[in-house]
């Protein structure tokens, strides 16, 4: 058994935006100019504060205003300047653009989107999958330019994150409306030569000063055990 220096591994924090005025009621996807309500920018100020006392290599950022002003907050008092990604914006929803969703659960498209969205393409607009595909890509090529040990930010939307979870565990996009991506929620995947790990998911007010591993740690088997568990085969952590 080789042993792989704690280099090869990224941690990947992935933000979802703040409230706006339509989130909930309205699906915003690309509709321009929907930017944070009050509720919003405290939500995004509240994880800027969280996030404070880790180091971040980088922060990147959806292109619409909700994500790249829920970034700005937490780039406040660092270094790095957001940059952004189109591959990170939302999923072009086309006709569903700006709909209240209380209507288009009346859609015969509705309970595919629900149940089987890997089928989904939506009138006028981008595949579910293609959203995925784009997403994971976009992560793949960013851990690879900033390399190993890195722990960045990208801040972007429900449906990708929930996309990029799906993938990172290893299931079926079809299964991928089974998690749960808040507003202003962080959700933590550390990626290894082995496999990803999922860290956090949809936590709202967690400690993160453990998430960037210790400077000159070892670890077996290309990161295996950096998930913080004793437990790589078994069901949990323990101390016995």
């Amino acid at each position: 058994m080789t042993t792989a220096r704690l280099g090869a591994v990224t941690t990947l924090l992935l933000a979802r935006h703040g409230l706006t005025p339509l989130t909930g009621p309205v699906l915003a996807g690309w509709t321009p100019g929907v930017h944070l309500n009050e509720a919003g920018r405290a939500q995004a100020k509240a994880l800027a504060a969280r996030l404070a006392p880790l180091r971040l290599d980088a922060i990147i950022s959806s292109p619409l205003e909700r994500c790249r002003e829920t970034a700005a907050a937490i780039a406040e008092g660092r270094d790095a300047e957001p940059l952004t990604d189109d591959r990170f914006g939302e999923c072009r929803y086309g006709d569903w653009t700006g709909r209240r969703l209380a209507d288009l659960a009346k859609d015969p498209l509705w309970p595919v989107v629900q149940n089987h969205p890997s089928a989904v393409t939506f009138p006028g607009g981008e595949s579910l999958s293609s959203v995925q595909h784009r997403a994971v890509t976009a992560v793949r090529e960013w851990n690879d330019r900033l390399g190993p040990r890195a722990v960045y930010l990208v801040c972007t939307h429900g449906d990708l994150i929930k996309a990029l979870v799906a993938d990172a565990m290893g299931i079926h996009l079809d299964h991928f409306q089974r998690i749960a991506a808040d507003p202003a929620s962080l959700t933590v995947i550390r990626y290894t030569p082995m496999r990803p790990f999922v860290l956090r998911l949809n936590d709202m007010g967690g400690d993160v000063t453990g998430l960037r591993p210790a400077e000159g740690s070892e670890d077996a088997d290309g990161g295996e055990n950096l998930t913080g568990s004793d437990a790589a085969v078994g069901g949990g952590s323990g101390t016995t």
